[in-house]
C-alpha cells in the first residue's frame, strides 16, 4: 500500500536547520502581489529592506519550504503520485513575529492520517524554533487521491457554517498571469503550477495557482484592511483549499470582523474567483488576532 499509516505515525521526525534573510521575505511578498503600487508606502514595508515587516504566512516557504508539502511526501511509510496530491488545508500559529533574518530548527513529522474513503488525508507538522524558543508551528492537509479505504480514522470535520450579515469588508485582488512563476521561486517547485502537461495529467486544462500563494494574498488584505497594516497582530491563521484559482483571475475576499474595536478577536473569511460567478476559492478561513 502506498501510504502505510502506522509507519508514516511511526517514523523519527527530521530535523533540519533553516535560514532566511531580507531577500527570501521580499520575494516571497512580491509572490503574493505586494508592491503594487511600488511607491506605496504601505507596500514599501513588505518590500524595502530599511521598513520590511513580514507577514505572518511567510512560515509556510521560509528555508525555501522545506520540508513543507513535498517534503512530507516523502516521508517514511509514503509513497503516493505527485499527480494525485493536492493541497487540502493549512494552519500557521504564530508564537511571536517572524524575524526578517534568522537561523532556526525544523522539526517535521507526521501527526496523523486520516481515511476519506477514495482519498486520504495526511497532517504534515512542522515546528520552528530558534535560539529564543519557539517561532510557530505549521500544520499542511495534504489531500491525496485513491489513497483511502484502508480502515483508518475520518478525522475530525473542519467545515464551519458560513459567517452570516454583511462583511465587515470586501476587497478584490487581481492575480498576475506570471504569478505562480514567481511565486515558486520561493520553493514550491510542483509541476502542477508552472508545466502545462503535467497539469493536464493532474485534471486541469491549464496549470493552477498554488493554494499558499492564495492563502498568503488573502492574509495580506486582512492585516491591510482590518490590522492596520500591523503584521504582528496576527496569532494564527487557517484555511480550507476549497476550490482552485487559474493565474490571470480575481479573487474577491470577504471578511467578518469579530471582537470590539478591532481588539482581540479574529476575522472570519471567504475568498471566490470572480471571473467564475464566485466559484469557492478559500473557505473556513480563520484569522486570529490581537
Amino acid at each position: 500500500m502506498p501510504i502505510d499509516p502506522a509507519k508514516a505515525l511511526a517514523a523519527e521526525p527530521r530535523t533540519g536547520e533553516i535560514t532566511w534573510n531580507h531577500k527570501d521575505v521580499q520575494l516571497y511578498h512580491l509572490g503574493i502581489g505586494a508592491g503594487v503600487p511600488a511607491t506605496d508606502p504601505d507596500e514599501l514595508r513588505y518590500t524595502l529592506e530599511s521598513r520590511l515587516h513580514v507577514l505572518p504566512s511567510f512560515a509556510t516557504v521560509a528555508g525555501a519550504g522545506s520540508p513543507g508539502v513535498i517534503g512530507g511526501l516523502s516521508m517514511p511509510g509514503v509513497e503516493v503520485d505527485l499527480a494525485h496530491v493536492l493541497h487540502g488545508g493549512q494552519s500557521i500559529e504564530l508564537h511571536r513575529p517572524i524575524p526578517a533574518e534568522g537561523k532556526a530548527v525544523a522539526t517535521a513529522r507526521i501527526a496523523a492520517v486520516y481515511d476519506k474513503g477514495k482519498a486520504a488525508i495526511l497532517v504534515m507538522r512542522t515546528e520552528v524554533a530558534d535560539d529564543e524558543g519557539p517561532l510557530w508551528t505549521n500544520d499542511a492537509q495534504i489531500f491525496v487521491r485513491g489513497e483511502g479505504g484502508f480502515g483508518g480514522e475520518r478525522g475530525p470535520s473542519t467545515r464551519l457554517d458560513p459567517p452570516t450579515g454583511d462583511p465587515s469588508r470586501e476587497v478584490e485582488r487581481h492575480v498576475r498571469e506570471d504569478q505562480a512563476l514567481l511565486y515558486r521561486l520561493s520553493g514550491d517547485w510542483n509541476p502542477l503550477h508552472a508545466d502545462p502537461e503535467f497539469a493536464k495529467r493532474a485534471g486541469f486544462d491549464r496549470p493552477i495557482l498554488h493554494g499558499l500563494c492564495t492563502y498568503g494574498i488573502t492574509l495580506k488584505a486582512v492585516v491591510d484592511t482590518l490590522l492596520g497594516g500591523d503584521v504582528a497582530r496576527v496569532r494564527s491563521y487557517s484555511t480550507r483549499f476549497a476550490g482552485v484559482v487559474f493565474p490571470g483571475e480575481t479573487l474577491r475576499i470577504r471578511m467578518w470582523q469579530d471582537g470590539q474595536g478591532g481588539q482581540d478577536g479574529r476575522v472570519r473569511v471567504t475568498v471566490t474567483a470572480v471571473e467564475r460567478d464566485d466559484a469557492p476559492v478559500l473557505a473556513d478561513t480563520i484569522v486570529e488576532h490581537s
